[in-house]
């Protein structure tokens, strides 16, 4: 497979263009934050929504959270920072691990916030993940609708108008640019959260299985009624720079955040998407599709921050990646389907230019919490 000459990001990647230099898009985007995205300007127009929002009402915003290191630092920014009074919308996805809530509870404690979860019948999320599965090659949309149009929803019914999420979209993939400042709308929500299916599409496939009310919780909210509400949906990583490494220093230091291992990747990365005990599945599935899994991720983020050579990159790659994960086990006895089925399900969504071979794949490592996780 061809892959870009700077970073490590194959062609089979969503939303990746090559110039003539052989570089992809993200990394050019990367370009353009470090180098010409006026940081201090942005601020001050961060410093001017954060004035039209405050005190208005009985929270100043809603921070979405799962306590991974993203959300973490968005908490942590927004509190001690920006002086801000958050509620704090969790949205229970089944996959927690132990850790979290450890993390979690000493860190609402010591922040001082309010805290509203929501955690959606298990029955209907079994559907919604294979449903989505089968048709997508992803079992996540329960989790990406979830997080993007519930929190939305609570916005309405709390009358918070301001909701803050984490990174900028434009910080991985290429749906936006940082010569962009998007907010959360409905056609950035159909276009790259949901996967391409609305509810009513996700009601049609599921054949009656569900009743319509069971999928209000991943919609998007009407326009009028966001409208109502004056609603600003915003990526802080639009206007501070983003940089994950001194953000997980942050909270490891301030807060006593703890990372731990997570399948497919080097260990030294411990803060990478820890909250979810399906992470390393979720991976397997982009291995399979696409080619390239979690590490080559991590590898691109660093190469463009320069802390990466190349080089190195490629053969941590090689290692880490690649990988049948242990967690795939328990994972399939819970959606009660066969492996074989599972591979043959995210098939028909891969990437015509690679070819997944099963054969070729390696036993990853159990993780030490595995034993603890609960469905």
């Amino acid at each position: 497979m061809k892959s870009c000459t700077r970073c490590v990001l194959p062609e089979t990647h969503e939303t990746i263009e090559f110039d003539n230099e052989g570089v992809c898009n993200v990394c050019r985007q990367a370009e353009k934050k470090h180098k010409e995205v006026d940081w201090d300007a942005r601020g001050e127009m961060l410093n001017k929504i954060i004035n039209e929002y405050k005190n208005k009402n009985q929270y100043d915003c809603i921070i979405p959270y799962s306590g991974g290191k993203d959300s973490t630092y968005q908490l942590l920014y927004v509190v001690t920072r920006l002086k801000l009074k958050p509620l704090v919308v969790r949205f229970d996805h089944w996959g927690f691990r132990p850790l979290i809530n450890k993390n979690n509870h000493r860190i609402f404690k010591q922040l001082g916030v309010d805290v509203l979860q929501f955690t959606p019948n298990w029955k209907v999320v079994k559907q919604l993940m294979l449903t989505s599965l089968r048709e997508t090659g992803d079992f996540c949309w329960h989790c990406h609708t979830g997080v993007f149009g519930y929190i939305m929803q609570i916005s309405v019914k709390f009358n918070v108008p301001l909701v803050i999420f984490g990174e900028s979209p434009a910080e991985y993939r290429a749906y936006t640019s940082f010569e962009q400042i998007c907010e959360l709308e409905q056609g950035l929500f159909e276009k790259m959260i949901n996967l391409g299916i609305n509810n009513d599409k996700m009601l049609s496939l599921l054949h009656g299985k569900v009743d319509r009310r069971d999928l209000m919780p991943y919609e998007f909210p009407p326009k009028e009624q966001l409208d109502k509400i004056n609603s600003k949906a915003i990526w802080l990583g639009n206007y501070i720079k983003w940089d994950t490494k001194s953000n997980v220093e942050a909270i490891k230091k301030e807060l006593g955040w703890k990372g731990q291992p997570v399948e497919g990747i080097p260990p030294e990365y411990d803060y990478e998407k820890i909250e979810c005990m399906w992470q390393g599945i979720r991976d397997y599935c982009k291995l399979i599709k696409r080619g390239h899994g979690r590490t080559n991720h991590l590898m691109c983020i660093d190469i463009r921050a320069g802390r990466m050579d190349r080089d190195k990159a490629i053969k941590l790659c090689d290692k880490y990646d690649g990988k049948r994960p242990d967690s795939l086990t328990s994972f399939l006895k819970t959606l009660e389907i066969s492996e074989d089925e599972f591979i043959k399900e995210i098939m028909k969504s891969a990437h015509p230019k690679y070819q997944f071979n099963p054969k070729l794949i390696k036993n990853g490592k159990r993780l030490p919490d595995a034993d603890l996780w609960q469905i």
